[in-house]
């Protein structure tokens, strides 16, 4: 299998990176080499930049709005955007609720939400885990009862990223509770985040952030032309996005920036009384992340390019190996800035996350950023699918055990 990039494929890498280099604002590339998380304005107005472009949909077919890439396109952009650093796409957007209505939506759902959601006209959120039901998903107790022609929605989901950013949550409700398998009596639902009876509560994460919310949601009304697919088969538009949630998730992009920035840090760090860079443990180390990176890009074209070649859509086992190595890879790498940074690295973070304090930071900024990072980043191995279940998988699918 030739693993190479055609010239048509460097030339899109090219085209790309002089897309980013005269359109994302250099305010923006600086907070976020920085390790500043995008402000939810900044990644507004890149992902309007890039819709402008034709570039925000990139999974979706021309039809409705997309660019009409190759699996192997889509992959370069998000490596490019991510080695910039730019935002990212929306992911709850572009990669989740764009491609269920494109397959599941009625023709209504696709021409009022598809446009908005690849402008980020409307932010989106993922209304799934409860408390008690996170890697049993089927295990939800949120319930939606039908009167007429609305839904009465009651219950609560929990670490839902961005809610109090969202115009609109994809909602997943159970509508049968009587059925004899917990996956047959689910549906799937749009709600509108004004309706009365929505509650957003933060739940503030051990970085001192506010990305992840409780939602609560008490008679909240949902009109039944915004359940998308039938009634009780929302698990099968559940494992559809499920899917779909996994793509870029090795985040190759991310890690190769992390380690050059760590690099060109090393360089003004002095350590036993010369650069860090020259020191020989600091150098064995970058070489291996380096060398498990360009691993990792290995595998991950394997599995594109394969995916190029089916014709059943179905998602590739071995993506579960890359979801594990790529979360662990980019756990490394933050660890790798965070420790150039050394022990100031943590009394910046904890001089910064202390709020009621009035004393100067401690440290250069991005070392308080990097601590945040590491921190928020243990979670990359439990997220889009926790890396024992996608062990699981693989021991299944690829080991036959």
């Amino acid at each position: 299998m030739d693993l190479r990039f055609t010239p048509e494929e460097t030339a899109f890498r090219e085209e790309v990176r002089a897309f980013i280099r005269n359109n994302l604002p250099k305010e923006t590339r600086e907070r976020l080499r920085m390790g500043h998380p995008p402000t939810k304005a900044e990644t507004v107005q890149w992902q309007r930049a890039l819709n402008a472009r034709g570039w925000a949909a990139i999974s979706w077919p021309k039809e409705w709005g997309g660019p009409g890439w190759s699996p192997v396109q889509r992959m370069i952009f998000l490596e490019e955007n991510l080695a910039a650093p730019a935002p990212e796409l929306l992911g709850f957007n572009i990669t989740m609720i764009g491609p269920v209505l494109i397959q599941f939506g009625t023709e209504e759902q696709k021409k009022r939400f598809l446009p908005r959601a690849a402008n980020l006209d409307d932010w989106w959120c993922q209304g799934f885990s409860e408390p008690g039901a996170g890697s049993d998903l089927a295990s939800l107790k949120t319930a939606a009862r039908r009167e007429g022609d609305h839904y009465i929605v009651n219950g609560q989901k929990i670490w839902t990223s961005t809610a109090h950013n969202a115009d609109w949550c994809f909602l997943l409700v159970r509508t049968n509770p009587a059925a004899a398998k917990r996956q047959e009596g689910i549906s799937f639902l749009l709600v509108d985040m004004k309706t009365p009876g929505i509650t957003v509560r933060p739940i503030i994460s051990i970085d001192g952030s506010h990305h992840l919310n409780e939602v609560f949601f008490d008679d909240v009304k949902v009109p039944v032309e915004m359940r998308v697919h039938e009634e009780n088969r929302g698990w099968d538009v559940a494992k559809f996005l499920l899917g779909n949630e996994r793509v870029g998730i090795a985040r190759l992009g991310k890690s190769r920036e992390r380690i050059d920035f760590a690099k060109s840090l090393a360089r003004e760090t002095r350590s036993g009384g010369r650069p860090l860079s020259e020191d020989p443990a600091f150098r064995q180390r970058v070489a291996q992340l380096e060398v498990d990176l360009k691993g990792l890009e290995m595998m991950q074209l394997r599995v594109v390019s394969a995916y190029d070649k089916r014709r059943d859509g179905k998602p590739d086992p071995l993506s579960s190996a890359i979801k594990v190595r790529g979360s662990e890879l980019l756990q490394a790498t933050s660890e790798l800035v965070m420790d150039v940074g050394g022990p100031q690295s943590m009394t910046a973070w904890a001089r910064e996350a202390d709020t009621a304090s009035n004393e100067p930071a401690l440290g250069p900024e991005w070392a308080a950023q990097a601590a945040g990072a590491y921190l928020m980043l243990r979670a990359a191995s439990i997220y889009g699918g926790s890396n024992e279940i996608q062990k699981n998988i693989l021991s299944k699918a690829v080991l036959r055990l």
